[in-house]
């Protein structure tokens, strides 16, 4: 991937300072991509955090940022209602967009979004950036290529734990703020991204049990950042605050959804924010007529192999054992391990790869908003299930 000749022939603008922000600009930094600057929920938010990451501008509102020039792409790493808005103003100012899911707080909203997109023919993105660890790519070349067979079932999680004391809070708690879902909406999504892309199968009917663990929660009286490093000390607390206010809780700390995919495969996932040691765990089998396979999150760099009659394999991440969609993704020869942060290089690999190319009638290698929209539409089906205590048809 070649650097932009000038750094002003393909200036970033990335919208949001908190833990996901900072992500962007690093993997794009790592590509050559020039980041001009950020904007954030308030002026000195915004400018501690261009001064720590070192860019050039802080902007005084989004406003400012999509009205500047120089900048060719906007980057959306805000909280999720906001996602909607700031992703059309975008691209009314003509702007290319990589949003970060969900794409928009529902599929009404989405749909608008992917018709705008294409009208303007701008190109758009979602950061389902797990599809991008090399070995994702292995599951779904081998998958796809008939290794596995046809496949029967579908299963994994994805767990978590840093929502599991009442006194762990975020925005995401809020409905207004990060949607009706939470759990499903916010990690799940990403496990059900992943699944459709390594199997190319659409869910068609879903059945999901949702509970909520914590009804009440205590949230501190000053705003507090995600995941930020150092803040888990001994006791559980994410945070150290000294003022709380009660505060009832309506989205799901876990869910489990069956699922029938096209073509008759079966399929059940289970994602939760509360199970104690699991920081960022996504785990998945595919077991198909032939051979199965599994990946876990947790050691990145391994693809189980199963089989009937002979003995199971371990691939360990090599780009020179690599189908060749995956090795174009891995970056470092064999026993260089690869992970999460090079998950988004990887993406915007892609995503600048078709950019700089210039054929927008090409088929994107990259979730774009349409996969954002089947998510949504996806979503709405299992939180209707959840509510109604049946099975739903997608």
């Amino acid at each position: 991937m070649k650097a932009a000749a000038h750094p002003n022939t393909l200036a970033v603008g990335v919208v949001g300072t908190g833990f996901i922000g900072p992500v962007h600009i690093e993997a794009l930094r790592r590509l050559g991509i020039h980041v001009k600057g950020i904007v954030g929920s308030s002026a000195g938010r915004a400018a501690s955090k261009t001064k720590a990451l070192h860019l050039d501008t802080v902007y005084d509102s989004f406003e400012a940022m999509i009205a500047d020039s120089d900048i060719r792409v906007v980057h959306i790493t805000s909280p999720n209602h906001l996602h909607h808005p700031q992703a059309k103003a975008a691209l009314l100012a003509g702007k290319h967009v990589v949003c970060e899911k969900p794409l928009a707080m529902n599929a009404s909203e989405s749909a608008e979004l992917v018709a705008l997109a294409k009208e303007r023919r701008l190109v758009n993105a979602v950061n389902f950036n797990i599809r991008f660890y090399p070995l994702a790519h292995e599951a779904r070349a081998r998958t796809q290529r008939g290794d596995l067979g046809a496949p029967y079932i579908i299963q994994g999680s994805y767990l978590q734990d840093w929502l599991l004391y009442p006194t762990d809070w975020n925005w995401r708690l809020e409905p207004e703020l990060g949607g009706d879902m939470r759990a499903v909406a916010d990690i799940g999504s990403h496990w059900l991204d992943l699944m459709t892309f390594i199997t190319g199968l659409r869910v068609e009917a879903v059945c999901a049990d949702f509970a909520t663990f914590l009804p009440t929660r205590k949230k501190p009286a000053t705003p507090i950042d995600t995941f930020t490093a150092g803040t888990s000390p001994p006791g559980g607390k994410m945070y150290t605050a000294t003022k709380f206010v009660e505060q009832p809780i309506h989205t799901e700390d876990y869910a489990t959804i069956l699922l029938r995919f096209a073509g008759g495969a079966r399929g059940v996932v289970t994602a939760s924010q509360v199970s104690a040691g699991r920081k960022n765990r996504l785990y998945f089998e595919i077991d198909g007529a032939k051979a199965s396979l599994a990946w876990d999150s947790e050691t990145p760099n391994e693809l189980w192999i199963g089989h009937r009659d002979q003995p199971n394999e371990v691939l360990i991440k090599d780009p020179s054992l690599l189908d060749p969609s995956a090795r174009q993704f891995a970056s470092y020869p064999g026993g260089h391990a690869e992970g999460f942060p090079d998950t988004f290089k990887q993406l915007y690999v892609a995503v600048y790869r078709y950019l700089e190319a210039g054929n927008f009638d090409a088929l994107p290698d990259f979730p774009t908003f349409e996969d954002g929209h089947y998510e949504l539409v996806l979503g709405e089906a299992i939180l209707r299930s959840a509510r109604e205590s049946r099975w739903v048809k997608i």
